[in-house]
């Protein structure tokens, strides 16, 4: 069985946090742009979000500030530091943020990359958005409707709470993971009719373009839609392989197809492609990396190796696909 980043991960577990208001268009700038002023004028970065001027600053409610503040953390948007010996964090201007908005990368979220770096960054490690990462990762029903959802979440909460991994004595309560349920399915599928919300809000929530969650048949049952993934650019993926390389295995030297397909945390899991999807992506990866990586079939295996792969910066792969995009569009 492969093994559980949720279990291994130093990652503190947070579940909650959204206010039950999936991530909306604009929002991610909105926060980066407030605290990258603040971080300009010498204020304490991050303090708008618990100042009486952000409903004013933002223009939304209270709840909408806090969940505009979760969004931007999980997503790598803002970073958050814990100071010793007090119970605010550090927040700062983040990797995401930079590349999108710092960078001017795509700052409206218009290239089909930027979807996709959000979902990797939300599911791919356990963290702020914990229940996503166990939905993409640990979650292997065919279909699901949200009771069978938040009973198999609850499970999942009572064995990290008994081993001790949410903290001593901590415990998830039920309307949080219900929240966390109603909120994962609103983030991946537009068409939801079970929750109570404006009509407005299927339109606002950037990451349901992706088709990762589709209907399964009448009523309120689900499937993750597992396969290709024609907007999933191959610098992406790319970029996927090195962060699941340097974050946990990155003393490896080479990675089967099954492998990068069904293990936790690898692009496969958290993008939905089957096995074939995930050879043909990475036998492009040759090419692209400039043979810093090479993919050998040969002996039947079907194995990435990861020859001179230090040689590649993950983020610098993805600033060159935005650069060759934005000048392919000017020409």
């Amino acid at each position: 069985m492969p093994r559980s980043i949720i279990d291994s991960s130093d990652e503190k577990l947070h579940f909650a946090g959204h206010e039950t208001f999936p991530l909306r268009y604009g929002w991610l700038k909105k926060a980066y742009d407030a605290v990258r002023r603040e971080e300009k004028v010498g204020d304490i970065p991050g303090s708008i979000f618990n100042d009486e001027r952000s409903i004013a600053e933002f223009g939304v409610g209270r709840n909408m500030v806090f969940s505009m503040k979760h969004w931007s953390l999980a997503t790598g948007v803002l970073n958050a530091e814990d100071i010793p010996g007090e119970r605010n964090t550090k927040i700062s201007t983040g990797p995401v943020g930079h590349l999108f908005f710092g960078e001017g990368l795509d700052p409206y979220l218009e290239h089909p990359g930027s979807l996709w770096l959000l979902h990797w960054m939300l599911a791919s490690k356990p963290g702020r958005a914990t229940a996503w990462h166990w939905a993409f990762n640990e979650f292997h029903e065919p279909s699901f409707d949200r009771e069978l959802l938040r009973r198999r979440l609850a499970q999942r909460c009572e064995e990290l709470s008994e081993s001790g991994r949410l903290g001593k004595g901590r415990a998830t309560s039920g309307s949080t993971i219900k929240r966390d349920i109603e909120c994962l399915i609103r983030t991946y599928y537009s068409g939801s009719k079970g929750s109570r919300r404006a009509p407005e809000d299927s339109i606002e929530c950037p990451l349901a373009e992706l088709g990762l969650v589709q209907m399964a048949g009448l009523g309120e049952l689900y499937r993750f839609r597992r396969g290709p993934k024609a907007s999933l650019p191959d610098e992406m993926f790319l970029f996927a392989v090195l962060d699941f390389w340097e974050s946990f295995y990155p003393d490896r030297r080479s990675f089967s197809v099954e492998f990068l397909t069904f293990e936790r945390g690898s692009p496969g899991q958290v993008f939905l492609l089957d096995e074939e999807a995930v050879a043909d992506r990475l036998a492009r990866l040759e090419s692209l990396s400039h043979e810093k990586l090479r993919w050998d079939e040969s002996s039947g295996m079907r194995q990435l190796y990861m020859h001179r792969a230090e040689e590649l910066e993950r983020w610098d792969i993805l600033r060159e696909m935005y650069r060759h995009d934005m000048q392919a569009m000017a020409a």
